[in-house]
């Protein structure tokens, strides 16, 4: 579980203290990849609030969906089509679904302290 908290706080401190300038060509790819990341990073905490976190999966899966989603808006941009936005409706898909789903495990959690009290 703490691989991918230290990830995200090591890339938001060097977003932050870098002066890092991106291209607005690539403003898709890197919106993609960041969906594909948060995406990720929901799954994998759902995992572990499931007791089911496993490192291996988490890293395959990090990278599988980064290279799909930027695969997808590169073929999209090449094509004159629109395709990222297939991955923008997945990606969002998945990030509503775990949140929710995290959201009930903590109130269920919260819940069953309550009552033990």
């Amino acid at each position: 579980m703490w691989l991918p908290l230290i990830g995200l706080l090591l890339g938001l401190l060097l977003g932050f203290f870098t002066n890092v300038n991106i291209p607005e060509q690539y403003s898709i790819y890197l919106g993609m990849g960041f969906l594909a990341a948060f995406s990720t990073l929901l799954g994998g905490a759902r995992a572990q609030f499931d007791n089911e976190f496993d490192e291996k999966i988490f890293i395959t899966g990090f990278f599988t969906n980064l290279i799909l989603a930027i695969t997808l808006a590169f073929l999209g941009v090449h094509l004159g089509v629109d395709l990222y936005l297939a991955a923008v409706f997945a990606f969002g898909v998945r990030i509503f679904h775990n949140i929710a789903l995290i959201r009930r495990m903590l109130l269920k959690n919260w819940s069953n302290k309550k009552e033990n009290e």
